[in-house]
């Protein structure tokens, strides 16, 4: 189905992507910590924020704030958090540049700094069970959110896409 993207050494399949600009991906993601728990990165594999461009930059946070606004309004939040880890020591766990988008609602956490350690989590987790490959995912911990199949992310993914108006069409053969 498309075009296949990269996000670091990982394969992403155009079926996981919901929005392309010339520079950036908004793409659902593998283990949300929350429904509506978004990526958006840029196009070329940029491990740390200071290599990208300008323009790389200006696109991924305007794509950023285009994205918010619709994961905010789709998943009925109250507010956002907008979060970039630029780093392994900063928890960033795939080494490419990615913006995490997250819809909040009152109560969610009880206190508000408990989601960094979740994000923390969700990023090492992930990067764990891509590593072992497509055949052998079974899931690295006894936690509620589990892997989601590539169908349901193609599922959120084309809900997303028509809320936004598309650089290229990568989802045709």
């Amino acid at each position: 189905m498309g075009q296949v993207f990269k996000f670091g050494q990982w394969p992403i399949p155009a079926g996981e992507v919901f929005l392309t600009t010339k520079l950036s991906l908004g793409i659902v993601n593998y283990k949300p910590i929350v429904p509506g728990h978004v990526l958006v990165l840029p196009r070329r594999v940029v491990p740390r924020f200071s290599e990208l461009t300008s323009d790389e930059v200006k696109d991924m946070f305007l794509t950023a704030q285009k994205v918010g606004a619709v994961v905010e309004k789709e998943y009925k939040g109250e507010a956002l958090m907008i979060t970039l880890q630029d780093g392994a020591m900063a928890g960033q766990t795939v080494p490419h540049v990615h913006v995490h988008i997250i819809t909040r609602v009152k109560g969610d956490w009880t206190n508000n700094d408990e989601i960094y350690p979740e994000i923390d989590k969700k990023e090492r987790e992930m990067n764990a069970e891509l590593s072992k490959g497509e055949k052998d995912k079974k899931g690295v911990d006894n936690d509620e959110r589990k892997p989601r199949t590539l169908e349901e992310m193609t599922v959120e993914a084309t809900g997303l896409r028509p809320h936004f108006e598309q650089f290229e069409d990568v989802w045709s053969a």
